[in-house]
């Protein structure tokens, strides 16, 4: 049987992003290692134990911009450079249809039909695709692209995940 869905009321928050360099005098700063749909403007983040909510959104999605409530000037930004900006898994936006949030991928069983492959550890980005890390019965790791050649189907409420070994190369031995 696959393990049930965390409590989203006891999962960590999910880091939208970390403070950047600082742009101009007002407070505002780029975003690094950012999550743009995590960065939505009036959304409330928690940077250094303090929840603020976004005043400015500005930038593109690989290089957003932003300004948070309280944050007023260009030292203050300095001082917080490197902080990560969080998000409690309350306020995480859902994505559409087919779409997942990588900590909700990860611990779900990957099978190749009946036969157990590993378990999910992580997603990666890659410029091409997103790659789901999976980590094997053995020990070693397997990258599986997300795209429909490799991935059957997607049970991400059952916690399961089918995929095509054969696609990736592998026969049965």
């Amino acid at each position: 049987m696959a393990p049930a869905a965390q409590d989203p009321h006891k999962q960590p928050p999910l880091q939208a992003g970390r403070v950047g360099r600082a742009h101009g005098l007002d407070g505002s700063f780029y975003v690094t290692a950012a999550r743009p749909r995590l960065l939505l403007l009036g959304m409330t983040v928690t940077l250094a134990g303090a929840e603020r909510a976004i005043i400015r959104r500005a930038g593109v999605d690989k290089r957003p911009l932003v300004r948070l409530e309280g944050i007023k000037d260009r030292s203050t930004v300095e001082a917080l450079r490197g902080t990560p900006l969080l998000v409690p898994h309350l306020d995480v936006p859902s994505l559409p249809e087919g779409e997942w949030w990588a900590h909700e991928l990860e611990g779900c069983a990957v099978l190749d039909g009946e036969r157990r492959v590993g378990t999910v550890a992580g997603l990666l980005e890659l410029p091409s695709c997103e790659v789901l890390r999976v980590l094997r019965e053995d020990g070693s790791e397997l990258l599986v692209p997300m795209v429909s050649d490799a991935i059957r189907h997607m049970h991400v409420a059952q916690r399961r995940i089918d995929i095509d070994l054969r696609f990736l190369g592998e026969t049965e031995s």
